[in-house]
């Protein structure tokens, strides 16, 4: 494990971001974080709380709490890891950025997560093109305490690792899961619908347009939909998928995936906006706002 934490962010360019691209494992360089780092920390950490109530998943919230995760300041990843290896047996890993597909896939599989050791600056608050230490402390770590959900994420990691030596169209296919589960996934409960994927819960915007805009479709999950729908990277989505239950998706996902891609191979994918005849609709969106291009 490296010592010395550098800061890899993706380059702006005349075409936009370019990913760039890290493997190095290194400790949280924890008494480097300044004043106005904290302090960031504070304000998301605030909003964030404040608006999920009555919005997240109650056991996020709860989660968050078990951690002792606050304002006060950035957690340290060593006290996190007391909790959650004696949950559920992850652990936390800093690294300085954004990970290749097989690293990442590789880490989840023998149960680490990786975590961005640096947080944005006070201007980009409301957003930023890649994950950091908020969206990916705050937004992804709390539900790592559920032990259903833990077991998800590590299948999913090695999941990922088959899927990378089957081919790239596999790879599409199982991004998308993880894009409309873990990152903009809904969850129904007997309060209602309640964000549980971490895109949302780290987004202030976002975290009210998921459950109270009308322009989003709002579809329960099915496992070969989601893998045949395209998405947005560069607005909120038009579609998000509803779980009933975490043990919905660990035993959606439970077979083997090598017959499923061959599947999906066969069929057209479908546009991020569109709603199917066999389609369990919560909500179907008005569509308003929408752009016509760009998804992926």
């Amino acid at each position: 494990m490296q010592s010395v934490a550098q800061k890899v962010e993706h380059q702006l360019t005349d075409k936009g971001y370019v990913p760039v691209y890290t493997t190095r494992v290194i400790e949280q360089p924890w008494d480097s974080y300044t004043a106005e780092d904290h302090r960031t920390w504070a304000t998301l950490f605030q909003r964030q709380r404040e608006l999920l109530v009555g919005r997240a998943a109650q056991e996020f919230l709860d989660n968050q709490q078990r951690f002792g995760m606050s304002a006060d300041a950035i957690p340290k990843f060593q006290d996190l890891n007391h909790v959650l290896r004696a949950a559920t047996g992850w652990e936390l890993i800093g690294v300085e950025g954004l990970l290749p597909e097989l690293t990442f896939f590789e880490h989840l599989a023998a149960r680490r997560f990786p975590v961005t050791w640096w947080i944005r600056k006070p201007g980009q608050l409301d957003y930023l093109s890649e994950p950091d230490l908020f969206h990916d402390l705050f937004g992804h770590v709390p539900l790592l305490l559920n032990p259903v959900f833990a077991d998800y994420m590590q299948a999913y990691g090695a999941g990922g690792v088959k899927a990378a030596a089957i081919g790239p169209e596999a790879l599409v296919n199982l991004t998308r899961l993880y894009w409309y589960t873990v990152e903009f996934g809904l969850i129904n409960t007997d309060q209602g619908l309640r964000i549980y994927g971490a895109g949302i819960v780290s987004s202030k915007g976002e975290s009210i347009y998921s459950l109270e805009s009308a322009a989003p479709n709002r579809i329960g999950f099915d496992l070969e939909r989601v893998m045949c729908t395209r998405y947005r990277i560069d607005t909120y989505q038009k579609t998000y998928f509803v779980i009933d239950s975490y043990e919905q998706l660990m035993e959606a996902t439970r077979p083997d995936f090598t017959p499923l891609y061959a599947r999906l191979a066969q069929l057209p994918s479908q546009a991020a906006g569109d709603v199917l005849a066999s389609d369990r609709v919560f909500q179907r969106g008005s569509g308003e706002g929408w752009l016509n291009d760009g998804d992926v």
